[in-house]
């Protein structure tokens, strides 16, 4: 405010200051954000108010103007990066103060995911993924793609919709349109999280020894939106299957949360996978169970195809 302050007293010395300040008022009054906020407290506004406050709505305008053209927290141009402007009228003043923007909160969601998380490794062309390069070749694909395209479109923060169990052999593009939902989610400001199965049981065994395994498994718990690729790939235990995934499960179960898999595993040959553990025991009922979970929040789709991942 001082600085603004300066320029304006520079500006008071000078001929063509009074005109410079019409100017600047009438671009100000006229910024479609600006006439809500009058509009919206009309019957406490008067000159002087407006008068007083011009050079905090002059902010307020520069500041979001620069929010309409993000391209990213790195080159975020607002006085105070990664926060975004908020207008109110206290007291008979205008004022405002900033709060972090939608994309700082996204970011900040996503580092605190990865510091706790280190599986969450996803390569550099699933953060990429788009439905627009998504090969509709074969009938499998196009209903899949559907189911993706319609959830994406069609979610909202707190709905109960079912998730997607994908399946298929490597390299047909299962984790790809995993990552194609969640950038579109992004654009809707929709955070999710992709959990790759494998690195993230091998992370929770060693967890036990520095007291965080609790923590994790409550930030994939609660996840929005999660997704859980590459299921089956894991060896299987006792424990991962029933205090690890079936916890994951039955909380999201529970709370409705839209789960997503991919897994080269169809219903049938997950439920034979997580009847065995790693030292030969059978154990049907548990594995039923985690099964009976999956079925409840998945509709499978089996992905067909050739093997993306040469070409």
């Amino acid at each position: 405010m001082e600085r603004i302050n300066r320029t304006l007293g520079r500006l008071s010395r000078s001929p063509n200051f009074q005109n410079r300040y019409d100017q600047l008022k009438k671009e100000v009054l006229s910024d479609q954000d600006v006439q809500a906020f009058l509009q919206m407290h009309q019957n406490e506004m008067n000159d002087r108010i407006l008068e007083q406050g011009l050079m905090k709505l002059h902010e307020y305008v520069s500041q979001t103007k620069k929010c309409a053209n993000c391209s990213g927290l790195n080159n975020c141009h607002n006085i105070m990066p990664g926060y975004e402007p908020v207008l109110t009228l206290d007291n008979g003043k205008i004022d405002l103060f900033y709060r972090p923007c939608p994309t700082k909160v996204m970011e900040d969601e996503r580092r605190k995911t990865e510091r706790l998380i280190k599986s969450i490794y996803v390569p550099k062309e699933i953060l990429q993924a788009n439905f627009a390069d998504f090969a509709l070749d074969e009938p499998s694909r196009i209903d899949a793609f559907e189911f993706a395209e319609q959830f994406a479109s069609a979610y909202q923060p707190g709905m109960k919709m079912k998730g997607l169990y994908l399946y298929g052999n490597f390299g047909v593009g299962k984790s790809y349109l995993l990552g194609a939902i969640a950038n579109q989610l992004a654009q809707k400001e929709i955070s999710s999280l992709i959990v790759y199965v494998p690195e993230f049981f091998r992370e929770m065994k060693q967890s036990l020894g520095d007291q965080t395994m609790n923590e994790k498994l409550e930030v994939v718990k609660k996840a929005p939106i999660l997704m859980l690729d590459d299921i089956g790939a894991e060896s299987m235990t006792s424990w991962t299957r029933d205090e690890v995934l079936g916890s994951i499960l039955q909380f999201r179960m529970h709370e409705q949360l839209p789960t997503f898999f991919s897994s080269n595993f169809n219903f049938n040959d997950l439920q034979h996978h997580l009847t065995y553990s790693q030292r030969g025991e059978e154990e049907k009922m548990k594995a039923a169970r985690i099964m009976e979970r999956i079925k409840y929040l998945a509709s499978p789709i089996k992905l067909t195809g050739t093997n993306r991942r040469h070409n």
